[in-house]
């Protein structure tokens, strides 16, 4: 464990501040006086290959001005689009970046290389979201802010002056919700609070004043779930070796995420917890779970996806052989890749997933 830097190390009455959590080697550090300090110099991942042209221009836009809080909206070219004739509209993707709730940025190479492919190859107008942060904002502000992103997008429906590539491109009638690890986490909470929200199941969210605006989710796309519990699953007691997560990370990035005192059964990270709310009664459109072989939290993807569709709702699971937790991320162009983003355009432009 990493000391404190000596700007910290100072003296609060008689007992020294000392380093309560390190992360990564001073990537995170959580003080004893509730201090955080945060490097913003690291990826965490390796840098991606570089990737073949893709046509898509993107831009970043504060989504939240009240935490400052910007996303990346993606736009490609569609084939096809000839000069004067209206644009093609295409379905949105909202994402959400992985990081354990901890680290990570909408902006990061690794991030930002998943979504070019997203758009550029589904395609699709993808919007990637940055959120608070754990320690410095435990959960439930991930999720909060979560719930953000979907309200623009409402806003952005419902709007006379939406953002003009929105206004052009998007298919508001086909709105996607994804992410990975701890945005699929986020991404399940969105489909939570929007299947309890109203007698459709929320999942078309129209404006007050104007109702003949609207967006619908229609889909969910959850990478390799963060989700978590105090009981083991088989494949975290195995703890296979990972490239980035290995139990001793997944243990901290819960501890660092979770309210002080909260266990891995907090609503937050245990979908079936025993606080969590049943979701027999929650309305859902169909889900696709993906999840890696050799994930660490393989287990409690599947466990996810079975009990879904135990309830009745339409769930795929899609299981990639020899892969790890996160390996999207971790080499967005990859023959896994390739694969997943095969299986994503079915999901989004082809039939209905399997039962």
């Amino acid at each position: 464990m990493s000391s404190a830097p000596d700007h910290v190390a100072a003296l609060s009455g008689d007992a020294p501040v000392r380093v309560l959590e390190d992360f990564a080697g001073g990537l995170v550090q959580l003080l004893s006086d509730g201090t955080v300090i945060r490097r913003t110099d690291i990826n965490g991942l390796p840098l991606p290959s570089c990737p073949p042209t893709l046509p898509v221009e993107w831009k970043d836009v504060v989504y939240r001005p009240d935490h400052n809080l910007k996303l990346r909206i993606y736009k490609p070219a569609v084939e096809g689009d000839v000069l004067g004739a209206p644009p093609t509209k295409l379905p949105v993707l909202v994402y959400f970046h992985g990081g354990g709730f901890c680290v990570g940025s909408f902006d990061l190479p690794n991030f930002h290389a998943c979504c070019l492919r997203l758009a550029g190859e589904l395609p699709a107008l993808v919007v990637s979201a940055g959120y608070r942060l754990a320690p410095e904002h435990r959960l439930p502000a991930a999720h909060d802010d979560a719930r953000a992103v979907v309200s623009w997008i409402r806003a952005q429906a419902a709007a006379v002056h939406a953002d003009p590539w929105l206004a052009e491109r998007a298919d508001f009638e086909k709105v996607f919700v994804t992410g990975d690890s701890a945005g699929a986490n986020m991404a399940h909470h969105v489909a939570v609070a929007l299947g309890s929200s109203s007698g459709s199941g929320g999942l078309r969210i129209v404006d007050d004043e104007d109702v003949t605006a609207a967006a619908r989710v229609v889909g969910y796309v959850l990478l390799w779930p963060f989700f978590a519990g105090v009981e083991r699953t088989k494949s975290e007691a195995e703890s296979p070796d990972g490239p980035h997560v290995t139990l001793p990370v997944y243990d901290q990035f819960c501890r660092l995420s979770l309210p002080v005192g909260g266990t891995r059964d907090h609503p937050a990270l245990n979908p079936f917890g025993p606080g969590s709310p049943a979701l027999d009664a929650v309305a859902m459109p169909p889900v696709l779970v993906v999840v890696g072989e050799l994930d660490l939290l393989r287990d409690r993807a599947v466990e996810y996806a079975t009990r879904l569709e135990a309830m009745g709702k339409p769930v795929e699971l899609v299981e990639f052989a020899g892969q790890h937790h996160g390996f999207f991320p971790v080499e967005p162009w990859g023959d896994a890749g390739d694969e997943l983003i095969r299986v994503v355009r079915r999901f989004v432009h082809g039939r209905a997933p399997r039962k």
